[in-house]
């Protein structure tokens, strides 16, 4: 498979996994977060999305396209291990999604960051919240879901917050 079939494949994953979500999580209160801003495709579509719900968007530093980039209110600049540990007092309630594409072409690196990522986002999520993330997580209060039937397993991964 080219790389340009790996990342079409890849975004019609996420944009499946998304679309769940909202579904999964339109009866809940809460703002929703972005991990990882990128290029702002994933940001941009949320806004869409989730017209009525604020996005908290964490990332290293911005190079998104500019009409991609949230307002300094809504954007929590740095590494996520010092921007997520007590990340609550900037959100205005717990979040009830959360899309998380956080995985990087060093594979060591990106294991370390999803295995300390589903403990330290817990106390962010809302009982009943989403996690869709393009890494698996592990944590007591996170229970995978099974992903919409078009989406291959192991592309991207699903949870919801329990407890």
């Amino acid at each position: 498979m080219s790389r340009l079939d790996s990342f079409i494949r890849r975004a019609q994953a996420q944009r499946a996994c998304l679309k769940d979500a909202v579904r999964r999580t339109a009866h809940l209160e809460g703002p929703a977060i972005e991990l990882g801003l990128g290029n702002g495709r994933t940001y941009d579509h949320l806004r869409r999305l989730l017209s009525e719900r604020e996005i908290f968007v964490f990332e290293r530093r911005v190079a998104a396209h500019p009409d991609c980039v949230p307002d300094e209110a809504h954007l929590l600049l740095g590494d996520f291990r010092e921007t997520i540990p007590g990340a609550l007092a900037r959100l205005s309630a717990p979040a009830v999604l959360l899309h998380g594409d956080v995985g990087s072409g060093d594979r060591a690196k990106t294991a370390t960051l999803a295995v300390w990522l589903g403990p330290a986002l817990r106390p962010l999520l809302a009982p009943g919240a989403v996690v869709v993330c393009d890494q698996k997580l592990k944590d007591a209060g996170l229970e995978p879901l099974d992903l919409p039937s078009a989406v291959e397993a192991g592309r991207y991964f699903m949870y919801q917050v329990i407890g």
